[in-house]
């Protein structure tokens, strides 16, 4: 009894060292005093000095584009790779290409991020929308194969056989019993995907040319050049968001899996 109180304690100790900067920048971004000390009094001007601010939005708008299409190709790209290596008949393969997969997830992103400058600048790419785009959905790779390949290595493989058995094709096994299976994990590696997109920095900062930017690098350029109330209210627009990602994740995977649950009680 006593440990699990420690135990508990420690949990709690861990998520106040986590959350208390950001409740910290949210309760100042409403500062009227325009200063990180001294609460001066409750207004929102910074947050409609965030809706005004044209160049912001567009940057908002070129974030979440990228980080869309970019989770969006991932996902498919990485399905087909978790494919690949649960379904390769050597293990010598499969496990090459596990750990180069899993080689892109320890990286340093300063070492992703020069990698893909230098990639780019040999092939004269033009930095800005594309090397972005193609960046971010070379990192989130990776991270949908680690999502979708659970699914796939705890998945019998008499349903497969039972399918072949009853004269489905490939293409019919892959749609109508091997791509329903793996939903959970199709939808966690997309979320995954879309919010290492959002809040990438490192990467982003490398490849991103003049007249393209992201929220993340902007709001990294903005702190530069001193205190401003305004990067807070839009950090805390971004927290609010991202918090609403996980809140729509949590509940999809829910009826998810109470569709799963309701499916193999209504087959026995």
């Amino acid at each position: 009894m006593k440990k699990q109180k420690w135990s508990h304690l420690y949990l709690i100790f861990i998520f106040i060292v986590l959350y208390a900067p950001i409740f910290y920048l949210m309760f100042y971004s409403f500062n009227s005093a325009g200063t990180m000390h001294g609460f001066g009094g409750f207004t929102l001007d910074y947050y409609r000095e965030v809706f005004a601010d044209t160049r912001l939005l567009v940057i908002v708008l070129n974030t979440f584009v990228i980080a869309l299409l970019s989770s969006v190709i991932a996902t498919a790209i990485g399905i087909c790779g978790a494919l690949a290596i649960r379904f390769m008949p050597k293990p010598v393969g499969k496990n090459s290409l596990l750990s180069l997969n899993n080689v892109l997830i320890v990286s340093p992103d300063v070492i992703i991020g020069a990698s893909f400058l230098i990639f780019f600048t040999i092939l004269g790419l033009k930095l800005g929308f594309t090397s972005v785009l193609v960046s971010h959905i070379a990192f989130s790779i990776p991270i949908v194969v680690l999502m979708v390949l659970p699914k796939l290595q705890e998945m019998s493989p008499t349903l497969i056989d039972a399918a072949r058995d009853l004269g489905a094709s490939q293409w019919q096994v892959l749609s109508k019993v091997i791509l329903p299976y793996i939903v959970p994990g199709v939808l966690a590696g997309f979320f995954m995907a879309l919010t290492y997109s959002l809040d990438d920095f490192a990467v982003t900062f490398f490849v991103t040319g003049n007249g393209f930017s992201t929220l993340s690098v902007e709001i990294y350029s903005r702190a530069r050049q001193g205190i401003s109330l305004s990067i807070n209210a839009l950090s805390t627009l971004i927290f609010l968001f991202t918090i609403l990602l996980v809140i729509g994740y949590y509940f999809i995977n829910r009826k998810n899996t109470s569709k799963t649950t309701r499916t193999g009680a209504n087959k026995r």
